[in-house]
């Protein structure tokens, strides 16, 4: 089995837990880091009717919520909400929970959209887990309007320098798998979350690699002591 569908093969068995566990492991953070994504998005990209938002990686539908609600609170009109995962599991779990938006079973460098057909495009605590990060990249960015955000919630690598970053690193490498399996039953896939941070990229490399498929980073923020970053992007325009 090739690492991308072990992934996937995780994915599903944490599937029934896996809202409980993150709302636990980040201490009910990561609703206000979500909410920051979407707000910040709707800020920048400055439009009160958006066709599609589509979220990859959308695991049991959460972020598609968010983004739901918070376009409602800021008065933005969105025609269609498309959510997009790999994991049937995970998006048999979304359909229950959101039963209004659509659904495609689908990996994030292979998306089955048509290209210039979306306004915005988000994966949370996803890109880490895609094997072809660039090829996905650039799905992103096919699927986008010229002008069109990506937002990324993820959890980059850390340059480990004073007491904080060990404060956090004790309770990655210990606290979070213990806790994470006692919740979900299955401690190994949250061994494999702290590891996965420690193989993925430091922000100014994410920056990189965005520039470098065709985005112009507009906006970064770091969270909870860099344990997580926002990055929104714009699709830049065809010449």
């Amino acid at each position: 089995m090739d690492k991308q569908k072990k992934i996937v093969r995780m994915f599903d068995q944490i599937a029934s837990t896996y809202d409980l566990a993150n709302r636990v492991l980040s201490f009910g953070s990561d609703v206000a880091w979500r909410k920051k994504a979407c707000d910040k998005a709707f800020e920048l990209y400055g439009k009160n009717r958006i066709e599609t938002i589509a979220d990859v990686a959308c695991g049991t539908g959460d972020m598609l919520g968010f983004w739901q609600k918070r376009a409602q609170r800021s008065g933005i009109s969105v025609g269609r909400f498309w959510g997009i995962d790999p994991s049937r599991g995970m998006l048999e779990i979304a359909k229950e929970k959101f039963k209004d938006f659509e659904y495609m079973e689908a990996f994030a460098q292979d998306l089955p959209i048509d290209s210039d057909s979306c306004d915005i495009v988000s994966i949370s605590y996803g890109i880490r887990n895609v094997t072809e990060r660039d090829k996905a990249l650039k799905e992103f960015n096919r699927v986008l309007k010229d002008g069109g955000m990506l937002v990324i919630l993820e959890f980059t690598k850390r340059e480990r320098r004073g007491l904080s970053d060990m404060a956090v690193e004790f309770y990655m490498k210990r606290l979070l798998p213990l806790v994470g399996g006692l919740v979900s039953g299955n401690k190994e896939a949250y061994e494999y979350l702290p590891n996965s941070i420690d193989d993925f990229l430091t922000t100014d490399m994410m920056l990189r690699e965005m520039r470098e498929n065709g985005f112009d980073p507009l906006y970064v923020q770091s969270f909870s002591m860099g344990i997580s970053t926002l990055f929104i992007a714009r699709k830049i325009k065809k010449t």
